[in-house]
């Protein structure tokens, strides 16, 4: 479990990216961290494992104080960051650097998952692809095996056929005492994934809510023939025209994320003034 209480962050003090942030991931559920470029989706990921700490407020993860920076809170939190960074020659000098932190790493798992990314277990590193690299970095995170997996923008830099594979590790990957968090502006390399969406917005969560949620609320649809009812939001997407209308069923139906993320942050619509779920 990880929950922040009235959290205020800035790199500096004059000028704060986080006021009174009130925020909860459960375990058992992959969250969805979506936000504008600057809106502090890393920052906020870094707070979770104690890279950087609050100024004011608290944040608990896994009942631990992350900036304390506690072996045993380590050893089960695992950051996998946008920007890939090796340091070990080959993946099995890798596994002998950094594996024994990791009290649950799982070396038959690391092996296993390089093969599905079709990756070449011994294998220089100098001799790989930004891609290649990227896909051992998810291997090795996941083969860890920690309760907490944050993941920033993890689907950069990885090819469509890698994609789909990646969605059916993290799939896989979860269970009931895990929680993963993906931070990302990829929207539709997860879509599929995502039990709840966190949007963050003017340095505020804008929403938190479950997939549930908002298809309870909300109907979205697409193409060019206008619905019918009220249009609360209006779009462009690649298949013609999105829409978002008031949910007048019982029935929920399939969430457009990036529709809704779309209509969330532009201020000028009826979704985005009414986005308390």
């Amino acid at each position: 479990m990880i929950q922040i209480d009235s959290l205020s962050f800035g790199y500096s003090s004059d000028q704060l990216l986080f006021q009174q942030l009130d925020l909860g991931f459960k375990p058992g559920r992959i969250h969805g961290l979506l936000g504008k470029n600057g809106a502090g989706k890393t920052t906020l990921l870094k707070l979770i494992c104690g890279l950087v700490s609050p100024l004011r407020g608290k944040v608990r993860t896994n009942n631990f104080i992350p900036n304390l920076r506690q072996h045993q809170f380590l050893s089960d939190i695992y950051l996998l960051a946008e920007e890939v960074y090796l340091p070990a020659n080959s993946a099995p000098d890798l596994v002998k650097l950094l594996g024994c932190f990791y009290p649950n790493f799982d070396h038959s798992q690391f092996k296993s998952t390089l093969m599905d990314f079709d990756v070449d277990y011994k294998q220089k590193f100098s001799r790989t692809s930004l891609g290649q690299k990227k896909k051992i970095a998810i291997a090795f995170a996941l083969s860890c095996n920690t309760s907490v997996l944050l993941l920033d923008e993890p689907t950069n830099g990885l090819d469509i056929p890698s994609k789909a594979i990646f969605r059916k590790m993290i799939a896989s990957f979860l269970h009931e005492d895990r929680t993963i968090i993906i931070s990302t502006h990829q929207v539709h390399d997860v879509q599929s994934l995502i039990d709840n969406v966190i949007i963050l917005n003017g340095n505020k969560v804008k929403v938190q809510a479950s997939l549930d949620e908002i298809a309870s609320k909300y109907t979205f649809y697409h193409g060019n023939p206008s619905p019918e009812g009220e249009i609360l939001y209006k779009g462009k997407s690649v298949l013609g025209n999105s829409y978002i209308v008031s949910n007048m069923s019982n029935e929920p139906g399939e969430v457009d994320i990036e529709a809704y993320f779309n209509a969330v942050v532009d201020t000028s619509n009826t979704v985005s003034q009414h986005t308390k779920i």
